[in-house]
């Protein structure tokens, strides 16, 4: 099996960018076009179209489990059904579930995303650190069978990372201790490019802290979030990357989720036609700003 960090590189080297689309089926936001507000058939309406749009243009996917699940069964089955649309579609599926626990739990956890049907068969999952190294290594050694990928949260975007994650511990942050404690679990998932499947989540919105991260975690590929809506650009956004082939930047994936899945010209769109024209366009647009920020 092809490790997941080298489908990875490989997927972006092919788009020619870096770019994530994000998948946050937002209710509130999700044009009448495709129903009822609040309807799973809406949910689903929204998601098949949006995957074919992204597939042109990101070389990954990132459903956020957190829209689908107050769905309850249905939205669970539409998150499953969205999976498996984008991986025959191409793209490389990391499922944004955030999950952190130990033990028998963590295995079940892993299972479910990492895992083979009923589980979600995702590329790659997120995962928070905080319950330390036995809440990780679950995930881990199902990645490792199954040529999978873990994205552990380091330094996040939001604005309250700094509550905990800049806490100082024995002179360093807490954010870098992570970044430390989880560099030499990244050699079990490294490709042959080089690259680690044991991802690293920094923030597009702190471009310093991505720079120390990479001193830190070398070959760890990084999941960037904060690009686009949360204010950060492009070139904060792959501050972490370094040169690789051809002598452009490379070294993760960068999420926009907001900015391309509910631009202006969307929600004014009175056709299902000019609804896709808008999202392709905003779609474009980010992947020719990232690939313009990697050739420098």
């Amino acid at each position: 099996m092809t490790a997941f960090a080298d489908r990875l590189i490989e997927a972006v080297r092919a788009k020619g960018a870096p770019f994530c689309a994000g998948l946050d089926p937002m209710p509130e936001q999700i044009p009448k076009l495709f129903g009822e507000t609040g309807s799973i058939a809406a949910l689903q309406g929204f998601c098949a179209a949006i995957i074919p749009l992204a597939a042109r243009y990101a070389a990954v996917l990132k459903p956020q489990l957190g829209f689908f699940e107050p769905y309850g069964a249905e939205g669970f089955g539409a998150a499953l059904e969205s999976v498996a649309q984008a991986q025959n579609a191409g793209l490389v599926v990391l499922l944004d579930a955030k999950r952190g626990d130990i033990g028998s739990t963590a295995e079940g956890y892993a299972r479910a995303c990492l895992g083979p049907k009923p589980g979600f068969d995702a590329d790659c999952v997120t995962i928070n650190p905080y319950l330390g190294r036995d809440s990780i290594e679950p995930f881990l050694k199902l990645a490792e069978r199954n040529a999978k990928g873990v994205a552990v949260l380091v330094r996040t975007s939001n604005p309250g990372a700094r509550d905990l994650q800049d806490l100082v511990v024995d002179g360093a942050p807490l954010w870098r201790r992570t970044a430390e404690m989880i560099a030499p679990l990244a050699e079990r998932l490294r490709g042959a490019s080089g690259w680690s499947g044991l991802m690293a989540v920094a923030g597009a919105t702190w471009p310093q802290e991505a720079r120390a991260l990479r001193e830190a975690l070398p070959h760890a590929l990084f999941l960037v979030p904060g690009y686009g809506a949360q204010g950060a650009g492009a070139a904060d956004a792959v501050a972490g990357f370094i040169k690789g082939a051809g002598g452009k930047l490379e070294g993760g994936v960068v999420s926009s989720s907001r900015a391309v899945l509910y631009p202006r010209g969307a929600a004014e769109a009175r056709t299902l036609a000019d609804w896709r024209a808008a999202i392709e366009s905003a779609m474009a647009a980010s992947a020719r700003e990232l690939a313009a920020a990697c050739a420098g």
